[in-house]
């Protein structure tokens, strides 16, 4: 049978035009991942359980996962990167981190730095001592004995104001970690820490420690993710993220894994 040129011209063009339509909806339907932006998280990943890195090295915790359920819900990834406390404000205004996310406290004097997300848990500053340590029943009573603190943190701005800045009973430490090992080691009588922290220190000493909570002396503190000043539209997707999972349970889930009880 003979070929006809002209028709086998048009089913090539047809062809080929069906080809380019299929091309464009798989596109529509995939976006390119490149196109999909990334944002750097600085966390001080000694903090546990909000950012710690596991036996493999990878970050982990309530902060960690928090953000990644708020980047799912808002298109966008992330890439977390460990990045000590002292300093870690500096990161923002150099453009080396977009978002911070390391159980930061809202405060009048930060909120000068960095804009904030809505606030995405509740905290207060406790004190644990040694098991046996009953003359300590408040702040009042950490006059005259060595404290540890992390440097730089609401702890050590609270122990600055009782204790007076240039006090040596105020020890600070670089992480909570050292801070913990050094209550541990009875290098200082007591340590004044975040109480999501400190209680999982407490939890895994087996009862050779507890915690003081004294409310009348630390007010409650809200934590939040930090962002650049100006930064008006990724702090929105934050908070746009940060209530879509708390309206799905995905916050409630992640709360209840971490910290077993009640907010």
């Amino acid at each position: 049978m003979g070929i006809n040129l002209f028709s086998g011209w048009r089913v090539l063009v047809t062809l080929a035009f069906c080809f380019l339509l299929a091309a464009c909806d798989r596109g529509a339907g995939h976006p390119d991942a490149a196109a999909v932006p990334v944002y750097v998280v600085g966390s001080d990943a000694s903090y546990p359980p909000f950012e710690s890195m596991d036996e493999h090295q990878n970050m982990v915790g309530f902060d960690v996962d928090l953000l990644r359920a708020i980047a799912r819900r808002e298109g966008f990834r992330l890439q977390f990167v460990n990045t000590p406390w002292e300093g870690i404000f500096a990161t923002l205004g150099q453009r080396k981190r977009d978002i911070l996310a390391s159980a930061i406290s809202i405060s009048q004097q930060r909120m000068k730095q960095v804009d904030f997300s809505e606030p995405y848990f509740s905290a207060r500053q406790v004190i644990a001592v040694p098991r046996g340590a009953n003359e300590i029943g408040s702040f009042a009573d950490l006059r005259g004995i060595k404290v540890a603190v992390q440097v730089g943190t609401s702890a050590d701005e609270d122990l600055q104001r009782l204790l007076g800045k240039e006090s040596g009973d105020v020890v600070r430490y670089q992480t909570m970690t050292e801070a913990f090992a050094a209550l541990k080691a009875g290098k200082v009588g007591a340590l004044v820490g975040d109480n999501g922290v400190v209680a999982g220190f407490v939890r895994q000493s087996d009862g050779a420690f507890f915690v003081v909570q004294d409310t009348a002396s630390f007010a409650p503190e809200h934590y939040g993710f930090a962002v650049a000043k100006g930064q008006t539209a990724l702090r929105d997707k934050l908070n746009a993220g940060l209530a879509a999972v708390r309206a799905d349970g995905t916050y409630d889930r992640l709360y209840r894994q971490y910290f077993a009880a009640g907010k």
